[in-house]
């Protein structure tokens, strides 16, 4: 059985919290491709979501977030891309578009955890270099949305 790891202390187990984010993709992805509402999005993955020991809130959060806002989302990241949203593969569009709503709304999180847990995550689900784009991609956008933790890491 997998067990929840160690907890930081601030109380959150990443190994769950990590989890959270691949259902997150998961749905996120689902909702991209065939439309639905966002409790029905969430109840379809979430009887799985506790099966697999997971952080169920951040799952939560996450989806209902990037579902709400996906239009600002866009918005926001499309600065940052090299094409129209709308051509950017779907799994690297779910990994960007999570991850930018946790960079913009979740600033509980810090921006390395946020882009490195996108960045596996498009390693684990995504096209073959797909990892790389959605790395550059939001190095960008961390700059121009967390200025100052961005600009104090790279110092």
């Amino acid at each position: 059985m997998n067990r929840p790891g160690p907890r930081r202390g601030d109380g959150v187990d990443p190994v769950l919290r990590a989890r959270a984010r691949r259902r997150a993709l998961q749905a996120v992805y689902a909702w991209q491709m065939a439309g639905g509402t966002t409790q029905g999005v969430i109840a379809q993955f979430a009887h799985e979501q506790a099966h697999e020991v997971a952080d169920l809130e951040y799952f939560e959060d996450l989806v209902r977030g990037v579902m709400a806002h996906s239009k600002e989302l866009d918005e926001a990241l499309l600065p940052h891309l090299d094409r129209e949203v709308a051509e950017v593969d779907q799994i690297e569009r779910a990994v960007l578009r999570i991850a930018a709503y946790e960079l913009r709304n979740r600033v509980d999180v810090p921006y390395r955890v946020v882009i490195n847990e996108a960045i596996e995550t498009a390693k684990r689900f995504g096209a073959e270099h797909g990892h790389t784009y959605v790395n550059g991609v939001l190095d960008r956008a961390a700059l121009a949305w967390r200025p100052a933790e961005a600009n104090a890491r790279s110092r």
